[in-house]
């Protein structure tokens, strides 16, 4: 009797995995980072049920399909031909087709490309249904034993100028701080966060994820750069850099400086205010652009009063 159970419940279990392809539905599917074995069984089931598959490499995807048994027809759609492929994506739904949707690695959308061919098929009155994975930015977090609540940035602009304005923007920020860097970039955007920031900010680097050199490093900020230079193989693979929220000794000077900066305006030009502003804050006082908007907002609001 209890064999019998047993195989009634295996059935339902198996059928539950097995779910029915639903036609003109865009399926957004996560794929591993670099591990094939993390793909859950139910992406495999869709990939193998659906009509194509419009992935950002097909030679990417054709080692993950072949390896699962996958024998679903592929289709390039990336960041130079994205407008174009949605437009084939639309076509293939509105014809009673079922497609997948996949990056290289990870997630679709997120900072990969798909957002644009999900957006144009939902104002297209179609379906997308999003199938959960893997994601670098939650692999990484998982890792790094940072509390929350964080934000995902992603890619800083590659020009030192508009990087240094993004980070600019951030420097208020109290919350873990989720990046995206490229292997060629990773030392220049890490001196650029040590500028930014300071050296005494907690900093997680995770390269290669899931992948035979995985590597998880924690140090200081003003450690970073130093530890990438020591090995050369330590500069290469797919990075997710994060770094930590200031503690509350580090925010202080930073609301010190607001108070400092709001004494001396009522008694000083702006160029002064600032200039004493540094000196009395000190090395981590805000930079001399932060106080200069900060400046222009005390004082439009002196005026309002």
């Amino acid at each position: 009797m209890s064999t019998a159970v047993d195989g009634q419940k295996k059935r339902r279990t198996q059928k539950a995995l097995k779910e029915e392809l639903i036609r003109n539905a865009l399926y957004v599917v996560a794929t591993p980072l670099g591990n094939l074995g993390d793909i859950t069984l139910r992406a495999i089931h869709i990939l193998k049920t659906v009509d194509a598959i419009a992935c950002e490499d097909t030679r990417a995807t054709a080692r993950l399909t072949e390896a699962h048994g996958i024998r679903t027809r592929l289709f390039a759609l990336h960041q130079h031909n994205e407008r174009d492929a949605a437009g084939q994506v639309i076509g293939l739904l509105r014809a009673g087709k079922a497609v997948a949707l996949l990056s290289d690695a990870g997630t679709p959308g997120i900072s990969d490309p798909g957002s644009f061919t999900v957006r144009a098929v939902r104002e297209a009155g179609l379906t997308v249904i999003p199938l959960p994975g893997a994601c670098a930015a939650t692999v990484a977090l998982s890792a790094a034993g940072m509390p929350g609540p964080f934000r995902f940035i992603g890619f800083l602009p590659e020009k030192s100028k508009a990087r240094a304005t993004a980070l600019e923007q951030l420097h208020g920020a109290h919350e873990t701080l989720v990046f995206y860097e490229a292997p060629h970039r990773i030392l220049s955007m890490v001196e650029a966060l040590h500028q930014a920031f300071g050296a005494k900010r907690e900093v997680v680097i995770a390269r290669e994820l899931t992948k035979l050199f995985e590597t998880i490093h924690h140090c200081l900020l003003g450690e970073a750069q130093a530890w990438l230079e020591a090995d050369a193989n330590r500069q290469r693979g797919e990075f997710v850099v994060l770094l930590g929220a200031p503690s509350a000794s580090q925010r202080m000077p930073e609301e010190s400086g607001e108070r400092v900066l709001g004494l001396l305006l009522a008694h000083l030009p702006v160029k002064i205010a600032i200039s004493l502003t540094q000196q009395i804050v000190g090395a981590n006082a805000p930079s001399r652009n932060a106080l200069y908007d900060l400046a222009l907002t005390l004082k439009t609001e002196a005026q309002a009063d």
